[in-house]
């Protein structure tokens, strides 16, 4: 008997899964670590705010859920189908919700619809706006007096300011826009009209502005100070905390923009310490670290500190460790060819990289971290003590030439050696270059020689007004030699050292415009009449 020929079952395309993301009230360091694990295994990735992108750094698809083609403001059911839409192609989508998914959010509403269409979906909390801007804001929202608080969502609705009014302390969502009929709802419905008030905008990040007022002022206060949304209001006697709890406002470097001319490798560690001080950093490339035109130098080098060529070697850089490292790796070595040689660092930092090896300094500087505090400590050439009376000497192309002619003068025999080249980056863009000639940036730090030569020749000098700050001697010199005044010099030549000689000048000044009865302003904010020397 024949058979019918057997039909196939069109394949079920895989169901995907929904993950709401609360990503807190804008400083990306209170993401949580459930939120980080998350972010880094999603296909797809839906953000409600353009500071959200920066957030996804695994090569997921960002897709823009805040608006739609025409600017506008997407609704609730809009976005729900946005999600369900890319979790149906079988997509782990990431929904990106600023502050707490489920705390005045539309979490609950694009999670129904996910439901709805049958989707599985998970929750990760975020820290809410509501509770994070005023902690910033140096305003607690209860205390052994004050026990509780009442949040208001404003926006449109209408508000029954009379039942409001009974709750000591209020924390006011989306009133910007109406914070003069707020304030006189608030009084009519009998509180005080003396009752301080503090608006926070743009909370948790080094934007964040406050204003403290009252009631009976708010409305003024915020027009003058041009206050927009988003913003907190907090309504209280909790407020008249802030004068001694503020903390994050009252950063030495708060709301500093601060120029690092360095490679984008060199400038993490940097960049975080500045933020830890309430600086924004931009980094801006002026070099770039590559390997020599001619390797064969190194070559030899390496492979005479095998055959045992060597007493000394001598880095003079995290560059010139990394160089060498690299080149062992080449030859399949390790730290064992270093075995029976002495190893000098430059400095803490280079002394460190070394250490990674599993290999500990003979010699760093016991005073200057430089290449003449080297030589200072450096013992001489003794044919009795020393039975090899060759230094190998790997550094950069353009490095100077005063620890190699202080080796030679100490009786020891140099093979100086181009480890690595450092090259001139391209210019930063135009709006970059204006902010430096014009004064847009309150400081800009110098790490070598080599970035105050060469940001002067890709964008010229920085303005009268920016602090110039400087690792160390050397480099001050230099940017003394282009004309540039220096304020501020590390203690010690490393970057950390560096951000921490900033941040003491920073609330230094910080100190002076108070004790003056001043406001405090930025160096950016200042004339140039005005500036100090550290």
């Amino acid at each position: 008997m024949p058979t019918s020929p057997a039909t196939t079952a069109p394949k079920a395309q895989p169901a995907g899964r929904v993950s709401f993301v609360g990503a807190g009230p804008g400083d990306a360091s209170l993401l949580t670590v459930r939120a980080t694990e998350v972010l880094a295994q999603a296909d797809v990735v839906i953000v409600e705010s353009p500071e959200q992108h920066a957030l996804v750094t695994n090569g997921a698809d960002v897709i823009d859920g805040g608006t739609n083609a025409a600017g506008e403001t997407l609704t609730h059911a809009a976005r729900g189908k946005l999600v369900v839409k890319h979790a149906k192609t079988g997509a782990h989508v990431v929904r990106l919700m600023v502050g707490d998914p489920f705390t005045y959010a539309t979490g609950p509403e694009e999670a129904q619809a996910c439901a709805k269409a049958g989707i599985s979906f998970e929750v990760v909390p975020g820290v809410s706006s509501v509770s994070a801007v005023p902690a910033y804001a140096g305003v607690p929202l209860t205390d052994k007096q004050h026990r509780e608080f009442k949040v208001v969502s404003v926006g449109d609705s209408n508000v029954d300011w009379s039942e409001a009014a009974r709750h000591e302390t209020l924390v006011l969502l989306s009133a910007v826009n109406r914070i003069g009929e707020v304030a006189a709802g608030l009084v009519a419905a009998g509180r005080s009209p003396e009752t301080p008030v503090a608006m926070t905008r743009q909370g948790t990040t080094t934007a964040q502005e406050t204003v403290v007022s009252t009631l009976a002022g708010i409305a003024e206060a915020a027009a003058a100070s041009h206050m927009t949304p988003p913003a907190i209001v907090v309504v209280g006697e909790v407020v008249a905390q802030r004068e001694v709890l503020s903390w994050f406002e009252t950063k030495p470097l708060y709301g500093w923009r601060v120029l690092v001319p360095r490679t984008k490798e060199q400038s993490q560690s940097l960049a975080a310490r500045l933020r830890m001080y309430g600086a924004v950093s931009e980094e801006v490339p002026t070099i770039s670290v590559e390997p020599p035109r001619n390797p064969q130098q190194m070559d030899k080098a390496v492979r005479g500190l095998v055959e045992g060529r060597y007493e000394w070697v001598a880095f003079t850089s995290v560059n010139a460790v990394k160089a060498v490292r690299e080149k062992f790796e080449e030859y399949g070595l390790d730290a064992r060819a270093f075995s029976g040689l002495k190893i000098a660092a430059v400095g803490e930092k280079t002394a460190q990289a070394i250490e990674t090896w599993g290999i500990r300094p003979d010699l760093v500087p016991s005073g200057e971290q430089s290449g003449r505090g080297l030589l200072e400590d450096w013992p001489p050439f003794d044919e009795l003590l020393d039975p090899i009376n060759r230094v190998f000497l790997p550094r950069a192309d353009i490095a100077t030439e005063t620890l190699a002619a202080g080796l030679v003068e100490l009786g020891w025999e140099v093979d100086d050696v181009t480890a690595y080249r450092t090259v001139r980056a391209s210019p930063p863009p135009a709006p970059t270059r204006e902010a430096i000639k014009s004064g847009k940036f309150d400081a800009v730090l110098f790490t070598s020689s080599s970035t105050v030569r060469n940001l002067v020749g890709i964008a010229g000098k920085p303005h009268a007004t920016t602090i110039i700050a400087c690792i160390g001697p050397a480099t001050a010199k230099t940017a003394e030699e282009h004309g540039l005044r220096v304020d501020v010099m590390a203690e010690k030549p490393s970057a950390e050292d560096l951000a921490d000689a900033l941040a003491q000048f920073g609330e230094q000044r910080r100190l002076q415009f108070i004790e003056a009865g001043d406001p405090v302003l930025r160096p950016s904010q200042k004339k140039p009449s005005s500036r100090r020397k550290a």
